[in-house]
């Protein structure tokens, strides 16, 4: 074996964004903004960025996007450049993407099919992976007509599972059909499985609190601060993907557990969508919702726009309560950037931190005991002598505020979750007073 390596060439990679000057929606973002998310999100899974663009659209062609003009320019630039791959940082048909491929003769990938790469890279636990593979496949299943060479080398030894006479087309997509229905079996499997740990925990209960927000907004950093954890934290679009969870100690000796979730992007793919509401069980499961922003980003505003209308759909189909933003304290992460927490304006339901510096964490765990105070309900307990177990368990799971030991017992007022309140009723019947807080 020789002692020398040859060294892959990278892929070197164009970024081209179409950008019209008005839209539908109301906050349109800057191009420069977005044109470097996308360059982003392009070398955040290895892609060397050698051109960058946003290329004015007049009219939306249906067979390119792009005007025939700009098509030709962009064609001698991959050509001058040595571009193996354009990045279209917009939604393209599978016809817009093979006539693109053939006018520049280079490999296209639009910003789902971008996207669904990154996600592919990032995916950890068994669920990530199956959350990706179905996603790819129902992006695949729109676009068989280019796809079943690929398909067939997936096939390898299985075997044709078309019958004499069935067209290549009609047995991908028969392939995808039964692969689709089996990835989505194994993921209910995976959630009846993690459904029964959210079970598990609700019997020992701690409060949950999540971190949502934009991705690279800082919240595996922040989640890292808070705990001691290592999870994985880098300045990189989506450098994690699964939801993590670890138990955190409050100042005031409060146990919680906080979970770090996805990050949020500008138009999501559809299929990631619908593939990844799984990963934002734990938001709606939370006591209370820390939406971590990048506060030093330009385009910060649009950003937690883009968070909140995910959260709203959430709530549209059923999966978070329309009363979610009552939990939610905005964390406006990266003051150190903007000159401290100081220079950051002050607003209502909003704290300035730094998750590099540690600078505004004391004040944030206070406003987090706050906020779980106010989920707690205050009742009256009235103990025997010998109820010994019971005094100890209401120091162990809820807040004691007060105690008056009389002749006979002892009245005992404690703060408890509703969960920890059901648990106490059963443990020990009979023993609540009514309370006025």
């Amino acid at each position: 074996m020789s002692g020398f390596e040859t060294k892959k060439p990278a892929t070197r990679a164009a970024v081209i964004l179409p950008w019209e000057k008005s839209g539908p929606q109301e906050e349109i973002r800057a191009a420069d903004a977005r044109l470097e998310e996308a360059v982003g999100l392009t070398a955040s899974i290895g892609l060397v960025v050698v051109r960058q663009a946003a290329i004015l659209l007049r009219a939306r062609r249906p067979s390119t996007l792009l005007g025939s003009g700009q098509v030709e320019q962009l064609a001698e630039a991959v050509k001058l450049d040595n571009v193996d791959v354009v990045v279209i940082d917009a939604r393209l048909s599978p016809g817009q993407q093979r006539n693109l491929e053939k006018a520049l003769g280079c490999k296209v990938v639009d910003r789902t099919g971008l996207i669904l790469d990154i996600f592919g890279a990032r995916a950890a636990t068994r669920e990530g992976v199956l959350q990706v593979e179905l996603a790819h496949l129902e992006y695949q299943r729109s676009r068989l007509v280019r796809l079943w060479t690929h398909l067939e080398r997936q096939r390898g030894g299985f075997g044709f599972l078309g019958g004499p006479g069935e067209t290549q087309m009609e047995a991908d997509r028969r392939m995808l059909a039964e692969r689709i229905g089996k990835i989505k079996k194994e993921l209910e499997q995976v959630r009846r499985t993690r459904g029964l740990h959210r079970e598990s925990r609700k019997r020992v209960p701690f409060p949950v609190v999540a971190l949502v927000g934009y991705t690279n907004a800082g919240k595996s950093t922040l989640f890292n601060a808070l705990t001691g954890a290592s999870v994985h934290a880098q300045d990189q679009l989506f450098a994690t993907l699964d939801p993590t969870m670890r138990g955190l100690r409050l100042p005031s000796g409060r146990n919680v557990i906080l979970s770090d979730t996805v990050g949020f992007i500008s138009e999501l793919p559809t299929e990631l969508i619908a593939a990844f509401r799984a990963t934002l069980e734990e938001v709606a499961q939370a006591d209370v919702i820390l939406h971590v922003r990048d506060i030093s980003h330009p385009d910060s505003a649009a950003q937690r726009a883009d968070v909140l209308n995910v959260l709203d759909g959430m709530v549209r189909d059923g999966m978070l309560d329309s009363h979610w933003s009552d939990r939610t304290v905005e964390v406006l992460n990266k003051a150190d950037l903007v000159g401290g927490v100081e220079a950051v304006p002050r607003r209502e339901n909003a704290i300035a931190i730094s998750a590099i510096t540690g600078e505004g964490l004391p004040d944030l765990f206070e406003i987090l005991d706050q906020y779980l105070t106010r989920s707690m309900k205050s009742v009256d307990v009235r103990l025997a002598i010998t109820d010994g177990a019971a005094l100890a368990w209401l120091y162990q799971h809820g807040e004691v505020t007060g105690r008056t030991d009389l002749e006979d017992g002892m009245d005992v007022q404690v703060r408890l979750f509703s969960a920890d309140l059901e648990r106490f009723e059963l443990l020990y019947p009979d023993r609540l007073l009514p309370y006025e807080s």
